[in-house]
Order: structure tokens, then sequence, then C-alpha cells
């Protein structure tokens, strides 16, 4: 491999470290100051490189189009983050922290489809950037001038952001936010105008990522999910709320990405993570944060149960219900309840680590994920019959997560939260790109249950079995069963797929057990069923549906912004 070429591709991955340190800064400075985990703040980045691309074909501007275009897409992206802080963060800032979250992942679903009916799905191919066309000859090769100028603005931005911070009273008052926003409120200082501005800053850093991206690669509407992931490791790598610690942290994950892929192509997917996973063992407050900074009221918040239980009577006539009613469904309805009961276990095991543990995962999809890999290879590989295996598909998610626990535990907050994403998507990529044991993105096909448990009505009450008798289980325990969780789903679908250990799969359950409710675990059934069942039905009426769902789930974070369960039993005392 020649220098040159070694050369080149350092370069490439410090253009794409300014690209990640624009929204990854953003991110840091919400979560800094407000204590909000943004998921949307991926859809802010995606839907500024769209808009960057319109307003570029109809400004009338000359050369400077693009450019005009762009800063006009950041500052509309600034004011729907105004909107989204002021119509709504700021209504549930008294609920506990984690249904902020929520409500940005309701906003990820709405955006993503408004950027699909506006847009369409086909892929995009953006302008060019006048006077930064073309490449420059080093060192015998060819680079993009355009990411020649990215790799000097990210400095320069930097020093912006360091003159605001340390030379302006409003950088102090962000500071002194960042070290302890209790104390800067008892001061006097208005908390709702410093929260609001600075979600304003943080949302147009993030657009000025998404229109600088536009000139370098295809617009798509799936490229949220890909950078707020990669932002998050830049974030917690270089520790939460500090900025300049970002900017180490994109340059490190840019570098390491970039050579990743000439050096280790089948693992270049999980090599970021493994970087994060690392660091947060070793310095669980990242690079350049500080022990006992924002984490300590971050997104790792126990929200502990108060031991409520619902009324005995009221559980035996829903069970009474889910036994009698089903023979009187069609199959399609059985199927479904079958996904209901399914995630209800799923979202459960999820409550017990956030309730009585006061452990908020970002990683419970390696669990899920793991015992449905579990179960198919017991039955392809192994040749076990299927209620074999499925009994024993717990054992290998339990193998794995007394490993990914034995880390994990030593950390809290949000670094707990990060750390059990990181070894998720490691888990990922494994099962993602080895072909010979698990078929890869192919997936595990032909994973059916024998023919005696083949009919809808016989599965239903198998998985009737299955989740009330874990639930049960969990209700009567006190301590997080980290491996514990669903595996029926494998034979539900009859196959198993890579997604299912992605981020997405580790945050239904969350949005489940938030908006059911954390107070009490049956809060976590009603969430899944809830959820499950918006899900389903606004799926067959729309296109859209994603923006439905969302819209839903903040009306319902809204009118109910401690849960579902919690807030009927608030109403009834």
């Amino acid at each position: 491999m020649s220098a040159s070429l070694l050369l080149v591709q350092l370069l490439s991955g410090l253009a794409h470290a300014m690209v990640l340190f624009l929204i990854a800064s953003g991110l840091s400075l919400i979560f800094g100051v407000t204590r909000i985990v943004n998921f949307a703040h991926g859809s802010f980045y995606m839907l500024a490189a769209y808009l960057t691309y319109s307003l570029a074909a109809r400004l009338s501007l000359g050369g400077a189009s693009f450019y005009a275009a762009g800063l006009a897409a950041a500052l509309l992206v600034g004011l729907l983050g105004l909107v989204v802080e002021v119509g709504l963060l700021r209504r549930v800032y008294g609920a506990p922290e984690l249904y902020q979250l929520l409500l940005t992942f309701a906003l990820v679903l709405v955006i993503a489809d408004l950027v699909r009916w506006a847009w369409g799905t086909e892929n995009l191919t953006g302008p060019v950037a006048p006077g930064l066309t073309g490449a420059v000859p080093i060192a015998g090769q060819l680079f993009p001038t355009y990411d020649l100028a990215l790799i000097a603005l990210g400095p320069l931005v930097a020093l912006g952001l360091w003159a605001l911070f340390y030379r302006t009273r409003y950088g102090i008052l962000i500071r002194a936010a960042t070290l302890d926003r209790e104390m800067v409120a008892v001061l006097g200082v208005n908390e709702a105008a410093l929260f609001t501005s600075v979600f304003v800053l943080g949302s147009v850093l993030a657009g000025l990522a998404g229109a600088l991206q536009v000139p370098r690669q295809a617009l798509t509407t799936v490229m949220d999910t890909a950078i707020i992931t990669e932002a998050f490791v830049v974030v917690v790598v270089g520790g939460m709320g500090s900025v300049f610690g970002a900017l180490l942290s994109a340059i490190l994950i840019g570098v390491i990405d970039a050579f990743g892929v000439l050096v280790l192509p089948r693992a270049s997917l999980v090599l970021i993570f493994v970087v994060m996973a690392v660091v947060l063992i070793v310095r669980p407050w990242g690079l350049l944060g500080r022990p006992g900074g924002p984490d300590a009221a971050g997104a790792g918040t126990t929200l502990a149960a108060d031991g409520g239980r619902v009324p005995r009577g009221l559980v035996a006539a829903l069970v009474a219900a889910l036994v009698v009613i089903p023979p009187l469904l069609p199959p399609f309805a059985l199927w479904l309840l079958v996904e209901v009961l399914a995630f209800a276990l799923f979202a459960a095991s999820l409550h017990l680590l956030m309730g009585a543990g006061g452990m908020v995962s970002f990683g419970h999809a390696a669990a899920f994920g793991l015992g449905a890999y579990g179960a198919a290879l017991l039955m392809l590989q192994a040749g076990w019959p299927m209620p074999l295996a499925f009994a024993g598909a717990p054992l290998v998610a339990a193998a794995c997560s007394v490993v990914i626990g034995f880390f994990c535990v030593r950390l809290s907050s949000i670094y707990f939260a990060m750390l059990t994403l990181a070894f998720t998507q490691i888990a990922y990529a494994i099962v993602h790109q080895w072909y010979d044991l698990t078929g890869g993105d192919n997936g595990l096909l032909g994973v059916w249950p024998p023919p005696w448990l083949a009919p809808p009505l016989r599965y239903y009450y198998l998985a009737l079995l299955a989740c009330g008798g874990g639930v049960a289980l969990l209700a009567l325990i006190e301590r997080a069963p980290f491996g514990l969780t669903l595996r029926a789903a494998v034979y539900l679908k009859g196959s198993v797929f890579p997604e299912s250990l992605t981020v997405g799969v580790s945050i239904q359950p969350l949005v489940m057990v938030l908006l059911g409710g954390v107070e009490t675990l049956a809060g976590a059934p009603v969430g899944a069923a809830v959820y499950k069942l918006l899900d389903t039905v606004v799926t067959r009426y729309t296109e859209y549906w994603q923006a439905v769902l969302g819209g839903i789930l903040i009306l319902l974070v809204v009118a109910f912004p401690r849960g579902i369960v919690g807030s009927l039993r608030s109403a009834r005392r």
C-alpha cells in the first residue's frame, strides 16, 4: 500500500470528520445544556440536505445559489428547532427526561415521511459547489477540492465556537449550564430562553452539516439514521457536553473509519463501536468529558417504579379475554396478537432494567436478536427440534449477555446506555458479516414450528403461555435479567435477519415502556400493545404511516407525560 494512497485516505477521513464534528457539536451542545438525547438531530441533518437540493435549483443567484441555499437550509432547520423546543419539548420538561427522548423519536418518524412525501424515495444527486469542483493532485493522487475546503472549514467553525463560549457572556452561561444548570437557574438566568437558544444553535449546526454533505453524497431517505449513530459515537467518545471533545473524537472516528475500509474491510462496520466501547470502559466520561458532568442528570436518570399494582380482577379479566376470544378471530388477528405478546415480553424485560435496575439500555436488541439467532441456529445447525431450540435459545443470549453485562454495569447514566449500544452494534456487525454461520444479510430461512404447532391458534396459545410466564416471572423478581427476552418471534416469521440487532429494534421497546409508563410493570405490556396496534392499523391505511404514528405518539406524550398507565393512575388518585 503506497504512502500516497494512505495520505489521500487520511484526508478523506478528515473531510468526513469535519461533517461529523458539525453535527456532533450541535448534539453535544443540546445535551450538555438541556439534557435532551435528541434522536431527531439526524432528521434535521437530512431535512437540511434536501432543502439545500431544492433551494439551489430555485434560487437565481448564479454561482452563489448553492452557498445561499445551504445557509438558508441551515437557518430553516434552526427555525424548526425553535418550533420543536417551544411548541413540544417545553411542554414535557416537567416529566421524566426520557419522555423527551420519546418525543424526539416521534419527530424522527414524522420528518422521515415528510421527506418521502416531498422528495420521493429515489436517491437524488445534489449540485456541485461552484468554485470547488474537480480535484487537485496530492502526492501523485487526485483529491476532491471540495473535501479540502471541508477540512479547512471544520477548524474555522471550532474557532468560532471557542470565541462564542469563551469570549461572550452567552457562552459563559452555556458553559455554566453544562456544568450545573440548576445553579444557573438559581442565579436568575432565564432558563427557558437559554434552552431554546441552545436547541436552535444545535439545530443550525446539524442543518449546516446536512447542507455541506449535498455535493459529497447522494441524498437518501435513510441518511438520518446512518449519521445519528455515528454522531452519538463521536459525542460519547469525546465526552457528553464537550464541543471540543467532539472535534477530537470526530477526527479519531473519521480517520479510523477511512483506514478501516482499507485495512479491515470485513470489520469496517464494527471498528468505531469497538473504539467507543474501549473508551467507555477505560475512561467512562469520554476523552475530554468530566466525571460527574452532564451525565449526572442525563438520559440515564433512574425512573423508579412506585410499586403500584394492577387490580387482580382486571388482570384476571384480561387473561380470560386472551384465552376465550382468540378462537373467534381470523388468522390475521391471531398473528397480530402474537406479535403484540412478543413485544410485550420484550418491553417488560427492558422495564425491569429501567424501573428496578435504573439502567436505560439503547442496546436491548442484542438479547432480542441473539435469542432469535440462537433459536434458528439450534434448529438449522444443531438439528434440535423446535420446542427444545425454543427453550435453549435464552442460554445463547444469556452467555453473550454475561460478557456484555460485565462491562456495562460498571457504568451509569447515558454512558451505560451508549455502551450497550456499542455492544449491540458489534453483535450486529458480526451477524451481518459471518455469512458461513448466520447467512449475513441473506438471513436464516426455513425456521418454522413443527406441523402440530403450525396452526395460528395453537401457536398463539404458545406465545400467550411464554409471554404470560415471562411477565409473571418479571413481576416476582427485583434483579435485572439482562439476557431475558423474547425468542418466539423467529418462529412467527419463519426467518431471522441481522435487522433484529439494529438500533431501531432497541429503541422500539424503550418507546413502548415510556409510552405505557415506567411506574409499574403493567405499563410495558400496555405500551407494547398500543404501539403495535397503532403501527399495524396505520400501516394498512396510509403509505405515510410513520408520520401518522409519530403524530399520535407526540399527542400521547403531551397528553400523558408520565405514560398511559402512570397518567391514568395519577388521575385516579
